[in-house]
Formats: C-alpha cells, sequence, structure tokens
C-alpha cells in the first residue's frame, strides 16, 4: 500500500487519475530554507524530511513531495498574504520560471529522492489581471502563488516538462520509481 505523506487534494487528485491506489497520512515539517540552499536541494531535503516523518508498516511505501517555484535563483513558495501574491505573480508576468517538485519514496530501509524540473513561460499579466486574480483566493496555499490546473490556466503560454509537477507531482516520475521498489 502506497501512504501519501501530504494533505494536498491536487497530488490525491493525481495520484487517482492515474489509478495508484493510496492512503493519507500527513505529516508537518519545517519548510523554512536553509542558507544557500539550491531549490533542488530545497524541495529534495523536504521531501526526505517528510517521508520520514511519516508513519508506516513494513509492507507499506511512503510518498513524500515538495515543490516550490524558482525564478532568478529565488524560491517562491506560498504566499504569507494578498501583497505577497500580487508580488509573485508581477515577478512571474511575462517571463520563464521554473517548477521544481523532489519526491521521495521510502519502504523499510530503501530509500529513493529525485525531482522534476518544468519551465512554464507566462505571459504578460496586467495590475488588474493580478489583482482579479489574487482576490478569487486561487494563489493561497499554491508555490508562486498559482495553480496551472485553475484560473491562472489563461496565463500559461507554454510548458517544458511534466504538466503534473506544474501541479505538484511528476506522476511519471513517481510511477517508475515506485516500480523499482516493488
Amino acid at each position: 500500500m502506497l501512504v501519501l505523506a501530504s494533505q494536498s487534494p491536487r497530488r490525491s487528485e493525481i495520484l487517482r487519475q492515474a489509478g495508484i491506489p493510496f492512503t493519507v497520512r500527513p505529516v508537518e515539517v519545517d519548510e523554512t530554507p536553509l542558507a544557500g540552499e539550491s531549490p533542488r536541494a530545497y524541495v529534495e531535503r523536504l521531501a526526505l524530511a517528510k517521508a520520514l516523518a511519516a508513519p508506516a508498516g513494513p509492507q507499506e511505501t511512503v510518498l513524500a513531495a515538495d515543490t516550490t517555484v524558482t525564478i532568478d535563483g529565488a524560491l517562491l513558495g506560498k504566499p504569507a498574504d494578498a501583497a505577497d501574491a500580487r508580488r509573485m505573480l508581477a515577478l512571474l508576468s511575462g517571463r520563464r520560471h521554473d517548477v521544481l517538485t523532489g519526491i521521495c519514496l521510502r519502504k523499510g530501509d530503501s530509500v529513493i529522492s529525485d525531482c522534476a524540473t518544468t519551465a512554464v513561460w507566462f505571459q504578460v499579466l496586467s495590475s488588474e489581471e493580478i489583482d482579479e486574480y489574487v482576490v478569487s483566493g486561487e494563489p493561497d496555499g499554491k508555490a508562486g502563488a498559482y495553480a496551472i490546473q485553475g484560473l491562472a490556466s489563461k496565463f500559461v503560454e507554454r510548458i517544458e516538462g511534466c504538466y503534473f509537477n506544474v501541479m505538484g507531482l511528476p506522476v511519471a516520475l513517481v510511477y517508475r520509481h515506485l516500480a523499482r521498489l516493488g
């Protein structure tokens, strides 16, 4: 049985759509970035911490993940408030950014960690578009202050990489590693 160490409704939705049975056991870890930590190291560290924190039986496989958005070397996590969401969206406007999701699978003493990166290009956003989107509430709790599968879909000009990674779980990468664990 797969144990999802996350309360993310998007991760649950992705696993359900892929036909991968699972149970949810969310965990809390400190998500404060370490000084000088790269975006990849950050998401991989958090995924590992979550996987190790989740209780699991000997026949269970734990899946943990963490997603961040990065632009110009800066991490854009979940916005603190509406003003922070506006700042993030203005930074993404008309530019390319990367979405990184670190994943970790743990079964017994076996641990597999990996990271997926997807490049996303936003069209230029007006201040009115940003305000309207922020007022919708959708940026709340979303890395980079947007949800590609929701209202922000109209801002995305193109992507290179896994769409599901931008939603929060690179399901093909997870599936490949699950097969390795057996």
